[in-house]
């Protein structure tokens, strides 16, 4: 990831240090290390298991992903050492 990206949860704020993604028929299940820099969990780090929809929008209900797209992003996550170690896929 070139910039991170920021979020804003009711408990902190922060930036996505790392992020997996990949497409399927239905969505794009997404995996993000947040990086929490302020608010009660400031100095935190916590993965969000999330999706976008086909068009790239970010959808707040529960991800769905099957073992297929599991094994898909842990094979895209060699980019991402903080989430593999975090998956143990490291």
């Amino acid at each position: 990831m070139a910039k991170n990206k920021e979020f804003k949860l009711f408990f902190g704020s922060g930036i996505i240090e790392e992020e997996i993604q990949i497409e399927t028929r239905y969505h794009r299940p997404t995996l993000q290390l947040l990086y929490f820099l302020d608010g009660e969990a400031a100095g935190t780090r916590q993965i969000r298991f999330c999706y976008y929809n086909l068009e790239g929008r970010f959808q707040r209900s529960p991800l769905l992903a099957s073992g297929e797209d599991l094994r898909r992003l842990k094979e895209i996550s060699s980019d991402s050492p903080q989430l593999q170690k975090l998956l143990g896929w490291d």
